[in-house]
């Protein structure tokens, strides 16, 4: 059937009027044939201007460095067809956001004869998609902004309320020794007070990098039983602790350390949500699960500990969000927000999981559901290490401490000569070796993170200039280079006791380093 007549006019006549579209042709070598009314409106030139021109005049100067536009005709001419989106520039030098689509024309022989390119101007919906991401920034730098504050917040309540117990204590201690009154007491605080900061630092440790766990088989009977005067220290007397145990409970696979800290944690959540005061249960069970039962477990036996509050209990709102980091409901700078999601963390690292139960007035029921320890010997309490390390026993040695902290290192050479020890200090890798260049010493024991030179720097140092001679990295960093591990290390803060542990096991070679966590509330 023969086109009517003149149609092919009338669509020339309908091309050369369509206003949002710059539609025009390009010959084989990319100059313009022909410009439409869109392309007049979209890139401001009049056809006599352009006509004649080489159509990359279009593209930006870095779009033209880079070649874009020969390779747009060349995928063009290879493919039949080139479409892309990008930045075009007008005859005013602005620049608009174009859809562009070129295809190549060929005449009845297959001869490529030219291009016809379309081009959408897209300007506005860049524009809006622009200020939606910038939009979408500024509310997750708000959101990230909100929770630093709150962590900020609730972490310096927690040192305040730590360091005026210390200095407080020690000040009193330092009265009290004027008058050669007892002042053991006030030192008991000071060092319960620090141990708590320890405590704290780690989880803050433990929430940025995966903390390491050491499961093992744990009597939670005896690790509950073990923790009540810890308790009522900790919750004061205006709450009652009643445990509710079977007669046979079997071990759970776990940190003993890590459920310490979770236990009080949950402690203290409940005993906050009971500002009268009232009753905390702790319940033991053993449980069976399936794996239709129970999305998050694997199926198998499980030891669930629950604590159980008679306080406010939460609405379905924050029950919702009670294991997201840094939220809180115990107000701005009362605390970090920490508290249940890193006990849910914990849970989960053991292979368990932790599931609440609440209604507003009739309190809560937090679980702990840990997976049952194959049968066999049921570890000793952590607890129980601190005494061992206390007995350990070495020969004097000539010791090399350094640090850049003249506090710091003032303590550990001091905790070094009441062990019996002689002590060298150096303030820096630079001055350690030139210490050792004087003399010989037993060990050296120094601080990781030094300006200038770390510990393991010093270290491998030492390792050429006098090989054999052992090195102690003290770090308080939760994660440390490879090359580190293989070194003996101890975490800051550290007591005596694990010092001479570290000393021991340093120079007697072989002997495995145990690492502790200090066991505290969530404050």
């Amino acid at each position: 059937m023969a086109a009517p007549e003149g149609s092919g006019n009338c669509f020339e006549l309908l091309v050369q009027n369509v206003t949002d579209y710059a539609i025009y042709m390009l010959s084989a070598d990319g100059i313009v044939i022909s410009w439409n009314a869109g392309a007049r409106r979209f890139k401001g030139y009049e056809a006599e201007e352009i006509i004649g021109e080489h159509f990359s005049r279009f593209y930006t100067p870095e779009d033209q460095a880079a070649g874009m536009p020969a390779l747009a005709l060349e995928t063009a001419g290879q493919a039949g067809r080139f479409e892309a989106e990008g930045w075009r520039v007008r005859r005013d030098g602005t620049r608009f956001w174009a859809h562009v689509v070129i295809d190549a024309i060929r005449n009845a022989a297959g001869e490529l004869i030219g291009f016809a390119k379309i081009s959408r101007d897209l300007t506005e919906r860049q524009e809006m998609q622009l200020a939606l991401e910038e939009a979408r920034e500024a509310v997750l730098q708000a959101q990230k902004m909100d929770a630093i504050g709150k962590l900020t917040g609730g972490v310096a309540h927690d040192f305040n309320n730590l360091l005026a117990v210390i200095v407080g204590s020690l000040d009193l201690a330092r009265h009290r020794l004027a008058t050669g009154a007892d002042v053991s007491r006030y030192i008991d605080n000071a060092m319960t007070a620090a141990e708590r900061g320890a405590t704290l630092t780690q989880r803050m440790l433990a929430f940025a990098r995966k903390q390491e766990l050491k499961p093992q088989s744990v009597d939670c009977v005896a690790l509950v039983r073990d923790m009540a005067d810890l308790m009522k220290t900790t919750l004061g007397s205006g709450i009652a602790i009643e445990t509710r145990f079977p007669l046979h409970l079997s071990a759970a696979h776990a940190d003993p350390a890590q459920l310490e800290l979770a236990l009080l944690n949950l402690a203290m959540n409940a005993r906050d949500a009971m500002p009268g005061g009232g009753r905390i249960i702790i319940e033991g069970a053993e449980a069976i699960v399936s794996k239709a039962q129970r999305t998050d477990l694997e199926g198998g036996h499980y030891v669930r500990l629950s604590v159980i509050d008679e306080g406010e209990g939460m609405d379905a709102a924050t029950l919702e969000r009670a294991r997201e980091p840094f939220f809180t409901t115990k107000g701005v700078g009362k605390g970090t927000g920490l508290g249940l999601s890193m006990v849910h963390g914990f849970a989960e690292q053991c292979g368990g999981s932790m599931t609440i139960v609440s209604e507003q007035g009739r309190g809560t029921t937090v679980s702990l559901w840990l997976p049952m320890a194959p049968a066999g010997r049921v570890e000793e309490a952590v607890a129980d290490i601190p005494n061992a390390l206390a007995s350990v026993v070495t020969e004097p040695l000539v010791i090399l401490a350094v640090d850049d902290d003249d506090l710091v290192l003032t303590n550990t050479a001091g905790m070094l000569e009441e062990l019996g020890h002689t002590v060298f200090q150096a303030t820096s890798g630079a001055d350690a070796l030139r210490v050792l260049e004087q003399g010989s010493v037993d060990l050296v024991i120094t601080d990781y993170a030094m300006p200038g030179m770390t510990g393991t720097q010093l270290a491998d140092e030492i390792d050429m200039r006098t090989p054999g001679l052992p090195v102690v990295i003290i770090t308080g960093f939760a994660e440390l280079p490879p090359n580190v591990t293989r070194r003996p290390r101890l975490d800051k803060p550290f007591k005596q006791a694990e010092l001479a542990r570290i000393v021991t096991a340093a120079t007697r070679g072989g002997q495995k380093l145990i690492r502790l966590a200090a066991h505290s509330d969530d404050l």
